[in-house]
This record gives structure tokens, C-alpha cells and sequence, in this order.
């Protein structure tokens, strides 16, 4: 059974942990976003040969821009437009940005719905 890995990184740490990853061959498993009482998560997860690692990133809030990581593998782009329109975050320099249009919802920011648009408090 391989092993499970949750190491916390601060935003500015971002894009050359998942840049080691790449070079590592590790395959993007995943980006996620939760939103908790006090601050947002989002999470990057990793595998390699049943070694699953996720990189846990905390946001005092929505306002926090974070940068992409399309650029280092492509397919993170649908990740980032999801936490983009879902939680209000700004991704900055995403591959392919639906610029808040890649999903239809009721209401605006449904996970995080007292942010205003592009993440501006």
C-alpha cells in the first residue's frame, strides 16, 4: 500500500512545488477547494506509484490571488476555472480562463457566495 502525504505550503511556494512534481513525474490527481469557518483550502494532489502527496495551501480569504499552475500541466485549467466560479479565488495566468462563464449557477460563488466577482472582497 503506498503512502499518504498532506504537506502544507504557503501560496508563493506553489509553482515550484508543483513544477518538482512534474519533473518527478508525478501525475496531477487532483485540485480541490473548501471552504472553512475561518479560511479557504485548496488542495493539489499528486500521485506516483500509489504515493499519494497533496499540498495543502490555506487563504485567510477569497481575496488572495493565487497563480496558476496550467502552465506545468495543462489539465489543471478545469480545476482552476471550477475554484475560480465556485469560491470567488483569483487564478491568475490560467491557460485557458472562461473568465468566470465555465459554469452556469444560480447564484454567484455558490461555495463562497459573500465574495464579490474575480475575488475582491
Amino acid at each position: 500500500m503506498g503512502q499518504q502525504n498532506i504537506i502544507d505550503i504557503q501560496v508563493s511556494e506553489l509553482a515550484a512545488k508543483v513544477t518538482a512534481m512534474k519533473s518527478e513525474g508525478q501525475r496531477l490527481v487532483q485540485i480541490c477547494c473548501t471552504k472553512l469557518p475561518d479560511k479557504l483550502e485548496l488542495h493539489y494532489s499528486f500521485d506516483k506509484n500509489y504515493d499519494f502527496t497533496s499540498f495543502r495551501v490555506t487563504l485567510a480569504d477569497a481575496t488572495v490571488k493565487v497563480p496558476s499552475v496550467s502552465g506545468i500541466y495543462l489539465s489543471a485549467f478545469i480545476y482552476e476555472n471550477e475554484i475560480h466560479d465556485l469560491f470567488g479565488i483569483q487564478v491568475d495566468g490560467i491557460a485557458v480562463d472562461y473568465k468566470g462563464k465555465f459554469y452556469r449557477t444560480a447564484k454567484p460563488r455558490a461555495f463562497n457566495p459573500e465574495q464579490t466577482p474575480g475575488g475582491q472582497a
